[in-house]
């Protein structure tokens, strides 16, 4: 299976990936020096030759990680049956009213959209209380409150656990699992297993927005994400329900569930899965019918090994190594990974003392001389950086523009100082969250969202500008600072922007 070069989109369609090989094809025939290297990559395509379509179909399909054009046409037909699109806008009936029962699941399920809201949740509440019957109408309002006595009734009357049905045409289980709504004497685990003992699927998910990693029934249960855990939190029960799904044959290997719990410390939701089989096994029906856009089981843990090591989580990084996932090793996939072994990558981000860590848990010491010089670097010792070779360190500014940004997230002023004296643009772009040379913000753009007032200032007196935006929003670090609830910061860095604009018109 070819490696991946690029993730298909939100919303994936024939239509659109058609007009992509077209436009492949007709950049290849302009002369593009990229298109034709991605042919001749991808499709073998010989320079010099003519370019069919079928040939820029080939390469696409491959840089997207299929075997070929057919295989990518089978999967989005996949998707097509699979992909749900969460909206919560209200849903009107043939009276031009909104219809409680559809409002009420729109209010009351993570939609993973910036809906998730407390507000939102509190919203369902008063719904429900205005509508005490919803229940009663709906097998899938009495999945999502809880309600087994319900659940019973309805499956009694229509014994089909599996039907889709509500605003975003999900199954009951999945309308429990995604439940937020606050219900004091909800029986979460009655209604669960009524679902189950009726037949539900304890692997039952959707593809949100048509996207490759499935929304299981886990994923709803564990909750959270990037908008964090107020937004999206767990569901109240999803330790005691998540263990009942686990043991009735869902699998562990969830990517989701991965993704949405990796950004915050706790290490509860691996512990359980590791307990079930995470890791082994095939991957389970997800990965069976979606193996191109979803990673194998190995593939899900290095990839939870590359967040850890750069976001210095030392009992993360135990908890796997001690579970079997290689740190002796180069990480094929991961953030940041970038074929390096997890000693290498971790000396890259300028953590030695997670370097120690992996020797210690028996990774070799790393040898690789680009690896030991930025480690140096940000590490900040005068006499050391001053051994390195010259040379070295001029390419490494041209490899590694953004050390500034870096030494910013390891919130070192003084290395941030020895890097401009070096001659590194205290403005360059990269990447906050791992150790790539993609540009996406300045070291300024750090500091400012993550309200290091100190940090900005020092910035700010080795040049920083305070009018650049970011790649990803278009947003100046005043913007950063104001969206992530830093406001005198923010009333710093505009006031910053008018000092330069000042300097500037010369007044």
């Amino acid at each position: 299976m070819p490696t991946p070069r690029f993730f298909l989109p939100e919303r994936p369609s024939m239509s659109k990936l058609r007009a992509q090989a077209k436009d492949l094809q007709q950049r290849a025939r302009d002369g593009s020096v990229d298109a034709l290297e991605l042919l001749r990559e991808l499709a073998g395509h010989v320079p010099g030759s003519a370019v069919p379509l079928h040939l820029a179909q080939l390469a696409l399909a491959r840089a997207y990680g299929f075997s070929g054009w057919p295989r990518l046409v089978r999967h989005l037909d996949l998707v097509s049956v699979l992909r749900r699109d969460p909206d919560p806008g209200p849903t009107r009936g043939t009276d031009g009213r909104a219809d409680p029962v559809d409002q009420f699941l729109r209010l009351a399920l993570l939609s993973y959209t910036e809906h998730d809201r407390p507000d939102q949740r509190q919203r369902a509440a008063e719904l429900l209380a205005h509508h005490p019957d919803l229940p009663g109408r709906s097998l899938h309002v009495a999945a999502a409150t809880g309600d087994a006595a319900a659940v019973r009734r309805h499956l009694a009357v229509d014994p089909d656990p599996t039907r889709p049905a509500g605003p975003w045409r999900l199954s009951p289980l999945l309308h429990l699992c995604y439940s937020r709504v606050g219900v004091p004497d909800a029986d979460w685990s009655g209604t669960l297993d009524a679902l189950l003992d009726a037949g539900a699927d304890p692997d039952d998910g959707y593809l949100w927005q048509g996207l490759g990693t499935p929304f299981t029934a886990l994923t709803g249960l564990f909750g959270e994400g990037e908008q964090g855990a107020v937004n999206q939190p767990e569901h109240p029960a999803a330790f005691a329900l998540a263990r009942r799904l686990l043991t009735a044959g869902a699998d562990p290997n969830d990517g989701q569930v991965l993704y949405n719990r990796m950004f915050r410390p706790s290490d509860d939701h691996l512990q359980l899965l590791f307990e079930f089989g995470l890791g082994t096994g095939d991957g389970g029906s997800w990965h069976r019918r979606l193996p191109e856009v979803t990673d194998d089981p190995a593939g899900l843990l290095e990839v939870q090994l590359a967040w850890a090591v750069t976001h210095r989580m030392p009992d993360r990084v135990r908890l796997l190594a001690g579970h079997g996932v290689p740190i002796d090793r180069p990480l094929r996939r991961g953030y940041g990974a970038g074929n390096l072994t997890p000693v290498q990558l971790a000396a890259r981000i300028g953590d030695p003392g997670m370097v120690r860590l992996l020797v210690d848990l028996g990774a070799p010491a790393s040898d690789d001389p680009v690896s030991t010089a930025l480690a140096v670097l940000l590490d900040g010792d005068g006499t050391a950086i001053a051994a390195l070779d010259p040379a070295v360190v001029t390419g490494l500014r041209r490899t590694h523009p953004s050390l500034v940004l870096r030494a910013a997230v390891n919130d070192r002023p003084d290395v941030v100082t020895a890097l401009v004296g070096l001659g590194w643009d205290v403005n360059a772009y990269g990447r906050q969250d791992a150790p790539i040379e993609e540009k996406w913000e300045t070291a300024l753009h750090h500091a400012a969202g993550e309200g290091k007032a100190d940090l900005a200032r020092h910035l700010l007196a080795l040049g920083a500008d305070p009018t650049l935006t970011d790649r990803r929003f278009s947003a100046t670090p005043a913007g950063w600072a104001a969206h992530l609830g830093h406001p005198d910061l923010a009333a710093a860095l505009e006031q910053a922007v008018r000092d330069r604009q000042q300097r500037g018109s010369g007044r």
